[in-house]
């Protein structure tokens, strides 16, 4: 959880930086929903009333604050809950989130992902574990559009 605190701060300039957000900082960027998602389930697999209420909190609170806010938790926990154990419930409520990020991204493309994970799971392939990567590429490539956008917002490209 602090690798994701610390590299979604240091995605936060250039992510600000590439406007369309409320009041210039919200939503916080993908790296804060996927900690809210690891909080809430670290709390989940925890016993006891008081673990499950203070995920209720996290899941409440931090999803107000994330990119794709309530969905993507929910979405997250989902296939959380059906690596754990696959049900026909936990598979619904996948679904159902995935098609709630309608109401964030304005379209159904997230939805074309389902079919390619259903034929990912019948492919077996060896990949290296690069365990820093995707915390090294995702404020990389955000400052690398933010330069991008720069010299072709000057050269008479608009970026909304």
């Amino acid at each position: 959880m602090l690798r994701l605190g610390v590299f979604g701060a240091l995605a936060t300039l250039p992510f600000m930086a590439l406007g369309g957000l409320y009041a210039g900082f919200w939503p916080l960027n993908v790296m804060f929903m996927l900690l809210v998602l690891t909080a809430t389930a670290c709390l989940l697999e925890r016993t006891g009333a008081l673990p499950w209420v203070g995920a209720g909190a996290v899941f409440v609170l931090g999803g107000s604050l994330v990119e794709y806010c309530w969905p993507a938790v929910a979405l997250g926990l989902a296939v959380w809950s059906y690596a754990k154990r696959p049900t026909w419930t936990a598979a619904a409520l996948a679904l159902l989130a995935c098609a709630a990020l309608r109401v964030f991204n304005g379209n159904l493309w997230a939805m074309a992902a389902l079919p390619l994970l259903a034929l990912a799971t019948r492919v077996d392939l060896r990949l290296p574990r690069l365990r820093w990567a995707f915390y090294a590429y995702y404020p990389l490539h955000l400052a690398v559009l933010w330069m991008i956008r720069i010299p072709m917002g000057r050269a008479g490209y608009l970026f909304l």
